[in-house]
């Protein structure tokens, strides 16, 4: 095991005859305090690792997932929101988010605005729905309210058990391929079509050619194991648009814009209102599978599960609530665990001095909000895109041989591109999945919280109407 610093080795002098033997014996060798304050702080040695191997696992997660810096405001500006202040809202949310789940839950994973969620906060509820981005924060804030009270009074459980497992996979991949259309959306890639409602855009256009180019690059970075591919693959781009693109460069370093736009703007009382009850529950069960389902696979990959479980599963959750409740108050969509804090696991991350270093960097992009505004839509598609495809592998976890497993999940997963919705692809997916098991003599197989979901989507299908 390699170690940031080595330890001296204490010879006797007695022993060894020298001269020194007059000298009073050394005493044994203590590190520095701020050794100690971090060996108490993240119990480096017992999990096997280094301050070192620790800083070099927090830049390595950083890179892996920097692009949200410039994603987030391309796609929540969408919405109408100020791109600087989301920009800010993004970076300080990352950065506080991640220090409290390495501090407090001493993981080494790395939290940030969701992607998915900022995409069903900016397109269905802002864009499809008609709210305000003020109501759907106060959405995304009552979520985060619910996650809290789940957390603490143990009823997460409930849920995660309550939710079969076809249904789960199935908002993975339903949500991998939303990216995925609004991707090739803002690429140009597909255009509107009265006829066909979608089809082929301008193939010959600098935006559909940029963001091919970026797709291309990205898949080959990662295939070739290059840390931070997807962030390389967004400034290519990026860089290319200010020559072929007739995009203007603004500088990369400057004062970090304003967040006053976005701080507390939360309207609350509007989303009780407003009856988008529905919105909620989306945003809430997706805050709980994606997070609960990122900690466990990243925990299991770091070898962190004691028997299985996550012996601090109920801080990280904390943390991750917490993180929601207060991106809300910033100014930015639900805040979640990122998966690719794996690849910090990878280099050799165990504790929460990852997630730490990974907070700094973050901090430390509050300087660059003049490089953030230059980067285009069609930069960020290819990442989104690539993001998206990703998401897809799931589908090898459903049973295709049992019909009213996979067909509810099916349904679920094409119904959130198809519609624009994430909301409807639950919808449809938990009323299948209930009748189906009802009318084939199975309703005992499911669970008491599916029906209760099932029941509420029908009830606002019925009485409120789509969305």
């Amino acid at each position: 095991m390699n170690r940031f610093e080595e330890v001296p080795k204490v010879t006797d002098s007695r022993a060894s005859g020298s001269t020194e033997a007059a000298r009073p014996r050394s005493a044994p060798y203590s590190p520095p305090y701020s050794a100690n304050w971090l060996e108490r702080m993240f119990k480096l040695t017992e999990h096997n690792t280094t301050v070192r191997t620790e800083v070099i696992a927090g830049l390595t997660t950083f890179l892996t997932m920097a692009y949200i810096i410039f994603v987030n405001p391309s796609i929540l500006g969408d919405a109408g929101m100020p791109k600087g202040s989301v920009f800010v809202a993004t970076c300080l949310i990352a950065a506080v988010g991640t220090l409290i789940m390495g501090l407090y839950a001493n993981y080494p994973i790395a939290m940030a605005p969701g992607m998915g969620l900022n995409a069903y906060f900016a397109y269905v509820v802002v864009l499809g729905m008609g709210y305000t981005w003020q109501v759907a924060l106060g959405a995304v804030f009552i979520s985060g309210c619910l996650f809290l009270i789940v957390t603490v009074t143990g009823l997460r459980e409930l849920f995660i058990q309550g939710i079969p497992q076809s249904l789960r996979t199935a908002i993975t991949v339903g949500i991998g391929m939303f990216l995925a259309l609004i991707a090739l959306k803002s690429a140009g890639v597909v255009a509107a079509s009265p006829a066909t409602f979608v089809t082929l855009g301008d193939l010959h256009s600098a935006p559909v050619v940029l963001a091919t180019l970026g797709f291309l690059v990205i898949v080959v970075l990662d295939r070739l194991k290059v840390r931070g591919a997807i962030l390389i693959g967004i400034m290519l781009v990026t860089v290319l648009s200010f020559f072929f693109g007739g995009n203007k460069f603004h500088g990369v370093f400057d004062a970090p814009p304003s967040i006053a736009p976005t701080f507390m703007q939360l309207d609350i009382l509007g989303a009780l209102k407003g009856g988008i009850l529905n919105v909620v529950l989306v945003f809430f069960l997706v805050e709980m599978f994606d997070a609960t389902g990122t900690l466990m696979g990243v925990a299991k990959r770091a070898g962190l599960l004691v028997p299985g479980k996550m012996e601090r599963m109920n801080k990280a959750l904390l943390a991750d609530s917490g993180a929601i409740f207060a991106g809300s108050l910033l100014g930015t969509s639900s805040t979640t665990a990122y998966v690719e804090s794996a690849a910090g696991v990878q280099a050799g991350g165990r504790t929460g001095l990852t997630a730490v270093v990974v907070a700094v960097l973050f901090l430390a992009c509050l300087m660059i909000s003049p490089l953030a505004g230059s980067v285009p839509a069609y930069a960020t598609a290819p990442a989104l895109l690539f993001v998206g495809c990703l998401m897809l592998r799931d589908l090898v976890e459903l049973e295709w041989e049992d019909t009213t497993e996979v067909i509810p999940a099916v349904v679920t997963a094409l119904a959130m591109p198809f519609t624009y919705s994430i909301a409807n692809g639950l919808a449809f997916g938990f009323i299948t999945y209930a009748v189906l098991k009802l009318f084939t003599g199975r309703a005992r197989e499911v669970h008491a919280m599916v029906w209760v979901i099932a029941a509420i989507f029908l009830f606002k299908f019925a009485y409120v109407g789509g969305h």
